[in-house]
C-alpha cells in the first residue's frame, strides 16, 4: 500500500488549530445556533421552555449539559417538517430514511448547509487518502439515503471524477471497476465484501485492481473486517461517520496516515459523551452513547442530539480535532440475551478469526422452551466446504462466542453464498422469538 500521508500545507486551518482556537470557535457557533434553534423552530422553542432553559444561559461549552436532549422519535413526532428552522422555500433538498419502522425520519438543507456538507466530506475524503483528480467510484445509494449524494458533492467538490453507480449490480460494479480504474472507492463495508465476492467468482485478482483507497460508512465494521479488505485489495481501507439527522457522512473521518479512530470535525458539530442509561456526561475516555450538537445547520438544527451509537472521545493525534473510537455498536441494535450485552460486531470479530469461515452472516434469536437463544447463520469459505471443515468451524466459532461474549450459541454454517447479500446496510439480526 502507498504511503498517503497528506501535506500539512494542503489541509484546512483549523484541522491544525489549537484546543483553544478550536473551542472559542465552538462556543461562538454554539451561542448563534441555539439562538437561531430557539427563535426559529417552535419545536426547539417548546422544548427549551419546558426544560425551563434559555439560549442566553449558555456561558462555557459545558452548559451544554443544561439543554434537554433530542431524540430521532422527536422527528417521527414532528413529521415531515415540523422540526425546522427556515420556511419550506429556502429548502434546496430534503432527505429522509427508509420508513421501514414507522414513519420516516425526514431532514432538510439549505443551499449554505448543502455547501458545508460538500466541503466537509471533501475534508473527509482527502483526509482518507483520496486527492483532486482521483477517479472515485460511488456505491453508496443515491435517492432519500443522504449516503450517495453526500459523497457526490463532497467528491466533486475535492475535484475528483464521480463515477455515480450507486448500491446493486454487482457483476457491472466490478466491470466499471477494472474498466474505468477508479482509486477510491465509497461504499458500506457490507456490500464491499460481496464486491471482493464477485472479484473471485470472476477469476479476477483483486490485489491487482486500481483501488488504493476504500472509504467506508454507513454501518459498525470491525478491525478484523479492516484486515480482511486491506489484504484482499491491497488497498486502505478507512472509517467514515456521519448520519442523516446531524448531516450524512462526513461527521468524522478517520485519517489514512494513521487509522486510529475517527477525527471529529468539531468546527461544526459538538460531541459529548454520556451514561445511555442515565443521561450523565461522562468525561473523555469513557464508553458511552455519542450525543451531538449542530454549530451551523441552517435547516435542521440539532441540539443534544442521541446518536445511540456507542464510543469515546480521545484527543487528537492526525489532527488537532478530537477523536472517536470506531463505533462498536448502537444501544438500540444491542442484543440482550439471558442478561448478556451482545452487539453484532463482536460475532462479526470472531468470525473473522475462524479460517474456513466466510464473513458473511446473520444473527436469528429464537426461543428455546423459557430461554431465548441465538443462532448465527454464516457461510463457509470455499475451501472449507466439506462436513468435517462445516463441523470444526461451528464448533470453533461457537467456542470463540462463548469465551469472549459470554453467550451459548448455535452455529449453522451454510454453502457459499447461501445467505443473502446486502446492497447497502447489512441487516444483522432477525428476530424470531414469540411476541409478548
Amino acid at each position: 500500500m502507498e504511503n498517503l500521508t497528506p501535506n500539512p500545507k494542503d489541509l484546512d486551518p483549523i484541522e491544525l488549530a489549537s484546543r483553544d482556537e478550536i473551542e472559542a470557535l465552538q462556543f461562538h457557533r454554539m451561542k448563534r445556533s441555539l439562538k437561531h434553534a430557539y427563535e426559529n423552530s417552535p419545536f426547539f422553542r417548546k422544548r427549551f421552555i419546558e426544560a425551563d432553559v434559555h439560549p442566553e444561559e449558555l456561558k462555557t461549552l459545558k452548559d451544554i449539559a443544561k439543554f434537554p436532549f433530542t431524540y430521532k422519535q422527536d422527528l417521527r413526532d414532528t413529521y415531515p417538517f415540523g422540526m425546522f428552522a427556515v420556511p419550506q422555500n429556502q429548502l434546496s433538498r430534503i432527505h429522509g430514511s427508509s420508513g421501514t419502522t414507522g414513519k420516516p425520519t425526514v431532514v432538510g438543507y439549505t443551499k449554505n448547509d448543502i455547501d458545508t456538507w460538500a466541503n466537509l466530506i471533501a475534508r473527509s475524503i482527502r483526509a482518507g487518502g483520496g486527492r483532486p483528480g482521483d477517479i472515485l467510484h460511488n456505491a453508496y445509494g443515491y435517492g432519500l439515503f443522504t449516503g450517495g449524494l453526500g459523497a457526490h458533492y463532497g467528491a466533486e467538490r475535492l475535484g475528483c471524477t464521480v463515477v455515480p453507480i450507486s448500491g446493486g449490480g454487482t457483476e457491472r460494479q466490478v466491470t466499471l471497476i477494472n474498466d474505468f480504474k477508479p482509486r477510491v472507492i465509497m461504499v458500506t463495508p457490507s456490500y464491499m465484501l460481496s464486491i471482493l465476492d464477485e472479484f473471485r467468482r470472476q477469476g479476477l485478482d483483486p490485489r491487482k485492481s486500481s483501488l488504493a483507497v476504500g472509504i467506508f460508512g454507513a454501518e459498525p465494521w470491525t478491525n478484523a473486517m479492516r484486515e480482511e479488505i486491506e489484504d484482499a485489495f491491497d488497498m486502505h481501507a478507512v472509517d467514515i461517520y456521519g448520519l442523516s439527522e446531524i448531516m450524512g457522512p462526513g461527521v468524522a473521518m478517520e485519517c489514512v496516515e494513521t487509522k486510529d479512530g475517527l477525527h471529529f470535525w468539531e468546527d461544526h458539530f459538538y460531541p459529548e459523551i454520556i451514561d445511555p442509561a442515565t443521561g450523565e456526561v461522562l468525561p473523555d475516555g469513557e464508553m458511552g452513547e455519542l450525543v451531538i450538537t449542530t454549530l451551523t445547520k441552517e435547516a435542521l438544527p440539532m441540539v443534544r442530539y442521541r446518536t445511540r451509537d456507542l464510543t469515546r472521545l480521545l484527543p487528537g493525534t492526525a489532527r488537532s480535532m478530537r477523536r472517536i473510537e470506531k463505533i462498536t455498536g448502537r444501544s438500540d441494535d444491542m442484543i440482550i440475551l439471558r442478561g448478556v450485552n451482545v452487539f453484532p460486531t463482536q460475532i462479526e470479530e470472531q468470525i473473522l478469526k475462524c479460517e474456513f469461515l466466510a464473513p458473511h452472516f446473520h444473527i436469528e434469536l429464537c426461543r428455546e422452551g423459557r430461554m431465548d437463544g441465538m443462532i448465527v447463520h454464516v457461510e463457509c469459505a470455499p475451501e472449507g466446504t466439506d462436513q468435517d471443515a462445516r463441523a470444526k468451524s461451528a464448533k470453533d466459532l461457537a467456542h470463540r462466542i462463548k469465551g469472549v461474549v459470554g453467550v451459548s450459541s448455535k452455529v449453522v454454517v451454510h454453502d457459499p453464498h447461501a445467505l443473502q447479500r446486502s446492497e447497502g446496510k447489512a441487516k444483522r439480526v432477525v428476530d424470531n422469538r414469540p411476541k409478548e
